[in-house]
């Protein structure tokens, strides 16, 4: 595939990125656009290997290697390198329903498991399928594709998330009568309300659920099923239901002090501030109003701790920066990766090593240093007389082996006290809440997610299915793509009695 030689007489060049300084005055993305020959020579960097990996999506040592919607990555590498850009767009739409997405969030486990990476830097993937797609919508290739025939069947999807979203896409493609329910003002779950503008922004949301709205599937926003309107109901005026409602349910910290002001879920932190950039100060519709998740929490002039790692913790760094944080820790309870692959991480995993994040490396630019402090564990709040949070008191942690299982002990002596007048938890997710699931009595697993087999996603109700977050639990973007897909390819099947659906 591509240039056969082509990784050894080429290096890989990362897609430029708007200087930090700068980039943090605005909301806008931070990528630059790049030159298209500059991305026809990276596609030359992948190789005639035989075997890729990259496409591969198997789960080793619990994380994904390779992509999880199998994208055929070598092929459109290859179209790209000899400028077939539309032949790519439509080898990359075969796999993906939203690769604009993707291209932008997603951490490119493909890029791990690149076999150009084993001993030099890896194929630069994202950056070339982001590139195809946004090319595809710049020259009016990608145009609504309303379904030729409709069957009849009607099916509910509930959550507008990229589970929800792809469920939809695929089964409104077999000509089913697709409605999407949504709790908040907006469409597109996490995609629009969890990922802050500077990494998606959401006009490029609107676009794809604009053309899938011109394309036939309709979208209720506003409406919480089991709340708003009986979960029950959907089963008595659909056919089919699909569940994506994601794992919504935010892990606390239950210190003393937690009930301090000031101390926020760090889902309500940026789904406020996307609500306010959207909105403005236009009133709440629905969820946002009864949640609070709608407000807008500035972290202008304050000490912020963000307790946590991860896409979340560094999203509230970004953020934080932008409203004008007068200072900024971020606490991480693990130890520091490594530089390079440990012996115990070979390729093609997911390879755990140290880097910056957009948000680390825009601190690092304005004040010299990497934000995180690992192994530190928070021990308690200390609030003033108005019931603020004013401190958070913390202490070194060591990773001990306890009968075969690694757990955090403290350190003594190695207690600190930061200002703080406003905490952020971004510790993950435990799981789904509990409103849809209980009122319609779906079984669940051992973690409290909507117990249905991956390749099947059907629950213990028949013609009730689960997908994304909701059913695996908290994961990536690329791996909800894959559950809405996989759960539309099963309820075509249970509506039709065979599938058309890939």
């Amino acid at each position: 595939m591509a240039k056969p030689t082509g990784f050894m007489e080429y290096q890989r060049e990362n897609p430029p990125d708007r200087a930090p300084q700068e980039r943090i005055k605005d909301w806008n993305e931070f990528h630059l656009p790049v030159l298209d020959e500059k991305l026809q020579t990276q596609g030359a960097r992948c190789m005639d290997c035989g075997i890729p990996f990259c496409h591969t999506g198997a789960l080793i040592s619990g994380m994904a290697a390779g992509c999880p919607v199998n994208n055929l990555i070598p092929e459109w590498n290859d179209l790209v390198y000899r400028g077939h850009w539309r032949l790519a767009l439509e080898r990359l739409h075969k796999t993906n329903n939203f690769p604009e997405f993707t291209g932008r969030v997603c951490p490119a486990p493909c890029e791990g498991s690149c076999t150009a990476g084993r001993m030099g830097d890896p194929v630069s993937i994202k950056s070339i399928e982001c590139a195809i797609v946004d090319k595809g919508f710049e020259e009016g290739w990608i145009v609504p594709e309303p379904p030729p025939f409709r069957s009849g069947k009607k099916v509910a999807v509930v959550g507008s998330g990229p589970a929800g979203l792809a469920a939809a896409a695929q089964l409104n493609r077999a000509g089913h009568l697709v409605t999407v329910y949504e709790r908040a003002n907006r469409i597109g779950g996490l995609l629009t309300y969890g990922i802050p503008n500077m990494k998606l922004d959401k006009k490029i949301v609107q676009r794809r659920v604009d053309l899938l709205a011109a394309e036939g599937v309709t979208f209720v926003t506003g409406v919480e099923i089991g709340k708003d309107k009986p979960a029950e109901e959907l089963r008595d005026d659909f056919d089919a239901v699909i569940l994506c409602g994601g794992a919504t349910q935010p892990r606390d910290l239950p210190i003393e002090g937690r009930d301090l002001k000031g101390i926020h879920f760090a889902m309500e932190f940026l789904q406020g501030n996307t609500r306010h950039l959207l909105n403005g100060s236009t009133p709440k519709v629905g969820w946002e109003e009864r949640s609070g998740y709608g407000e807008l929490i500035s972290a202008e002039g304050k000490d912020v701790i963000v307790i946590g790692g991860g896409d979340t913790g560094t999203d509230c760094v970004g953020t934080s920066l932008r409203h004008g944080c007068s200072s900024l820790v971020q606490l991480e309870i693990l130890s520091q990766p490594p530089d390079s692959r440990a012996a115990d991480n070979p390729w093609p995993e997911w390879p755990k090593v140290y880097k910056l994040d957009y948000g680390q490396e825009e601190y690092k630019a304005l004040y010299g240093a990497d934000p995180r402090q690992y192994t530190v564990t928070a021990k308690r709040f200390v609030g003033d007389e108005a019931g603020n949070v004013k401190e958070v008191h913390t202490v070194q942690v060591e990773w001990v082996n306890e009968n075969g299982r690694f757990s955090p002990r403290e350190i003594p002596g190695t207690e600190q006290v930061h200002p703080a007048q406003l905490v952020l938890l971004a510790m993950g997710f435990l799981g789904p809440e509990e409103t849809v699931l209980g009122k319609l009595k779906v079984e669940r697993d051992e973690r409290g997610n909507a117990k249905a087999e991956h390749g099947k996603f059907v629950t213990s109700l028949p013609g009730v299915f689960a997908a994304g977050d909701m059913r695996r639990g908290q994961s990536l973007v690329v791996w909800a793509i894959n559950e809405g897909r996989g759960a539309a390819r099963e309820c075509d099947r249970f509506l039709m009695g065979s599938t058309v659906l890939p």
